[in-house]
């Protein structure tokens, strides 16, 4: 794609963006946008790292450290300034994790691309690599998630559980200084900034069932913006597509935000697609897995289908603890 393709309303001039990208400021969702950024150059050898910029958008979620997102408001808490800015036109596309979109966007706005996702994995640290079993009897574990405490309790009743909140480097050193005796992290956020701490160990989906759309890079742009949707094209990934829809689709049904526990993972084999989804009360005292199969095609019928399911199984009081 050549330079000449141009912000609407924005002549470009030497040393001026052809495209801004809206991220966190997260050495996470920095890595992120960086990578988005790299996948454009090489998509279309036209363009020069110069003309596409990164712009740090700070967010409600990333001012808020003193507790959990369910207190104040949930996922949206994430998105809402960079979705403010892509609507004004103070940029282009945005980069997102996706476990953090709401299901719902806001009117004009689409998911334009998906990255490849990255291991959907969680990672339990601690000072020495230990299964969930092996945590110390009634210690403290930390985590920002309602899914990881309430799916550990559901294992761990016995464990204390206390809120986790900053970024990978923050929680490192919380927990060098003993403040938990262990935490989670995503494996896919590891991956992206290249840590591996000595103390950690990946658990299998079947031990701790990921978030929906972990480990996914999805790109919000402006619906109808012609310019940047014909750039971003080359970059979504197809099977990335599949899995997240039908992963979304359930948590759209039940209405799912990070005031309830819920967990699902779509995996493809060939044409075929296993949909796993479960739903958790917040203090673990009940868990409801369920699994479909089928068609590619229709994951998204099956996320409906699954998450249907699922609302009919928990009733009106199943989150009253």
């Amino acid at each position: 794609m050549a330079p000449e393709h141009q912000a609407k309303g924005r002549p470009v001039t030497p040393g001026t963006p052809v495209l801004n990208i809206g991220t966190r400021g997260s050495p996470l969702a920095l890595a992120q946008a960086q990578e988005t950024r790299a996948r454009l150059l090489k998509a279309h050898p036209g363009l020069r790292e110069d003309q596409i910029a990164i712009r740090v958008i700070k967010t409600t979620g990333d001012q808020i450290q003193d507790r959990a997102l369910a207190e104040a408001g949930g996922k949206g808490l994430f998105t809402k300034e960079i979705e403010e800015a892509l609507l004004s036109g103070e940029i282009d596309l945005a980069v997102h994790s996706m476990k953090d979109m709401p299901t719902q966007l806001p009117d004009g706005l689409i998911m334009a691309a998906y990255l490849p996702r990255e291991d959907v994995r969680d990672v339990l640290l601690a000072i020495t690599p230990m299964s969930l079993k092996q945590i110390p009897q009634a210690a403290t574990v930390g985590t920002a998630s309602l899914r990881r405490k309430a799916f550990l309790l559901a294992r761990r009743p016995d464990l204390k559980v206390v809120t986790f909140r900053g970024n990978v480097q923050t929680r490192l050193r919380k927990l060098e200084d003993g403040v938990v005796a262990a935490t989670f992290l995503a494996l896919a956020g590891l991956n992206r900034l290249k840590i591996a701490p000595a103390g950690m160990r990946v658990l299998q989906t079947d031990e701790m069932l990921p978030a929906v759309a972990q480990g996914a890079i999805g790109i919000e742009c402006r619906d109808g913006d012609a310019r940047v949707l014909d750039l971003l094209k080359p970059l979504d990934d197809a099977p990335t597509r599949m899995r997240v829809e039908a992963e979304r689709a359930m948590l759209a049904v039940l209405d799912g935000s990070c005031r309830t526990p819920i967990a699902a993972l779509a995996e493809l084999d060939g044409v075929g697609l296993r949909l796993r989804g479960a739903i958790a009360r917040p203090d673990g005292t009940d868990l409801i897995e369920i699994e479909r199969r089928g068609n590619a095609r229709d994951g998204v019928a099956m996320g409906e289908d699954a998450g249907a399911e699922l609302k009919s199984r928990i009733g009106p009081d199943f989150f009253k603890v």
